[in-house]
């Protein structure tokens, strides 16, 4: 869905199969696997096989496994990204972060452990 040299495509929320809105406080586990993206507050877990957005006010406290994950807002919780975890300027990472790739943008902030395998 998202590539490192084009992450800005995904700006539009039609790029998204399933968007929480960002008046959704949600509790418990989320599974998908079609593009979703997260404005609200997420607490839990969430396992998807595809991938997910996590918005610039966006508050997740929840440990992630997906495909490609983009960060823009808050997540305290590990995440295990399969192909990529894509933090931007205005992301948050408090946990660990396990994934092929790992991108941090400057003006990011990341508190944890980094692990890249293949």
């Amino acid at each position: 869905m998202f590539d490192i040299k084009d992450i800005a495509q995904f700006e539009d929320e039609e790029d998204f199969d399933t968007i929480m809105a960002s008046d959704i406080k949600f509790s418990g586990v989320i599974k998908f696997s079609k593009p979703f993206m997260i404005k609200g507050i997420m607490n839990g877990s969430i396992d998807a096989t595809s991938d997910l957005l996590i918005d610039t006010q966006c508050v997740v406290n929840a440990d992630i496994v997906a495909e490609r994950i983009l960060i823009r807002g808050k997540v305290k919780g590990n995440i295990t990204g399969k192909k990529l975890v894509y933090v931007t300027s205005t992301g948050s990472v408090e946990g660990d972060i396990d994934s092929a790739q790992v991108v941090l943008e400057p003006g990011s902030h990341f508190s944890g452990k980094c692990t890249m395998s293949a």
